[in-house]
């Protein structure tokens, strides 16, 4: 019985002692057996840098860095030491760049906790130049062994360039195409246009260039942003000529009146419209003003209204002067029958009566101004001998030296019938217009007749 309940008191010892045992730490032993692959993992993957390192672990680090700076060139004078996972990196490279590049490739190596970068640039005049050197033969080698291959490109990009302008250069079907003489050159150029840029396109696609264009297009986005800006001016001019060619607002050898300008129309070009004035000058005037100005033809419509004012004495009958005035304007055979001549009071403001009368002609036949001369004249003579007086409105001043003695009344002179004169409409402009076009027949006219006008 005795043996028995001491068997039965060592049981649960025993099983404590073993319990006990399973939860004690790791000794040194057991943490000097960890593999250095563990602790360079856990300091690499960014969480807490091991307590103890092998020296077997910085041999392998050194090794590493030392091979992997073996294989490229521009490291291979970096010496390279390890200690408790600190890389130490010492030595001379000819370039800048090769010093970053040494201190990320050593960051990346397992097992590395920092990199102390000492390396310093080598300002040694050979070895600078001695790489720029052997870049440039390299760069110059390859130049060379693409010759064939650039010169295959050139040839296709001109051959596509040639192609647009072969097909541009068909006037007949870009005329058919667009029967306005500008819009065919506009067709033309973009066709032009369009197979120059695909040939260069092509071309810098054969030689691997595809990069280079779009930096090209972009940089000439912003330079054509900048010009537009600078030729505001002429892409309005430009847009102009295109709307007046289209919208055609005058014949040639029409009689217009351009705000302040006036003249026949001699051409319209794509800058510019010329006119010659009724002195005889050439006048150019900007399409740009042209398609915003006010414009008169007096050639569309051959019936011509003219319009002048008489003043009577403020005492006169202005029924009976109304009367008079008309039956001399209606005496004169270029005055138009229908519409009639008219007449109204304008005003009466005490010192004179201002009578207005309108009449019309034709101008195919009647010279305008010639016209109304004659018909001022008419009215005036017709007036006077009715004893109407035309007010003066001019004060003279006299100077009397004896007070007693009246001075002599000037006389005026009779007025004398005007002879025959001749009112035809002076052609001589228009000649010199018909003329100058006609020795210009090749040259570039927007105008077209067989077009309808606006």
């Amino acid at each position: 019985m005795a043996v028995s309940s001491v068997s039965h008191l060592r049981l649960p010892a025993l099983i404590l002692s073993l319990l006990a045992a399973s939860m004690t730490p790791a000794g040194p032993v057991a943490a000097q057996s960890a593999s250095p692959s563990a602790s360079t993992s856990s300091s690499a993957s960014g969480g807490a840098i091991a307590s103890t390192v092998s020296a077997d672990a910085d041999a392998q680090i050194a090794a590493r860095i030392r091979g992997i700076f073996a294989e490229i060139g521009s490291l291979n004078g970096i010496d390279v030491r390890v200690a408790s996972g600190v890389v130490t990196l010492s030595g001379q490279v000819a370039d800048e760049n090769a010093i970053a590049q040494a201190q990320a490739i050593a960051g990346r190596v397992a097992g590395v906790v920092t990199v102390q970068n000492r390396v310093t640039r080598n300002l040694a005049v050979n070895s600078n130049l001695d790489p720029a050197l052997s870049g440039a033969r390299g760069k110059f080698a390859g130049l060379v062994a693409a010759l064939p291959l650039i010169g295959v490109s050139i040839a296709v990009a001109v051959l596509i360039g040639m192609l647009g302008y072969a097909i541009a250069a068909r006037k007949n079907l870009w005329h058919r195409v667009a029967p306005n003489p500008f819009l065919a050159e506009l067709l033309a150029s973009a066709i032009r246009f369009t197979f120059v840029v695909a040939g260069i396109v092509l071309a810098l696609d054969i030689v691997g260039a595809t990069a280079l264009l779009g930096a090209v297009l972009g940089g000439a986005g912003v330079f054509g942003i900048a010009v537009g800006f600078a030729v505001k001016d002429t892409i309005d001019n430009y847009i102009s000529s295109l709307m007046l060619s289209i919208r055609q607002p005058f014949r040639a050898n029409d009689h217009v009146k351009i705000d302040s300008w006036e003249g026949r129309v001699v051409r319209l070009t794509s800058r510019a419209t010329v006119l010659m004035t009724l002195d005889g000058n050439h006048l150019r005037i900007p399409n740009s003003t042209v398609f915003k100005a006010v414009i008169v033809n007096f050639t569309t419509n051959p019936t011509r209204r003219f319009a002048f004012e008489v003043g009577i004495d403020p005492a006169a009958d202005p029924a009976t002067a109304r009367a008079v005035a008309l039956e001399a304007m209606r005496g004169q055979d270029f005055v138009l029958p229908a519409p009639e001549p008219s007449t109204e009071v304008v005003s009466i403001d005490g010192a004179t009566q201002v009578l207005r009368f309108t009449g019309w002609v034709d101008q195919t036949q009647t010279g305008f101004g010639k016209a109304r001369t004659l018909v001022i004249e008419a009215v005036r003579r017709a007036l006077r001998e009715q004893g109407f007086a035309l007010p003066d409105t001019v004060y003279h001043v006299r100077m009397e030296q004896d007070a007693g003695e009246a001075a002599p009344k000037a006389e005026t002179p009779p007025v004398q019938a005007a002879g025959a004169e001749s009112v035809a409409p002076e052609h001589h402009i228009a000649t010199m217009v018909d003329r100058e076009r006609a020795g210009n027949a090749q040259g570039r006219d927007l105008l077209d007749a067989s077009r309808p006008t606006e």
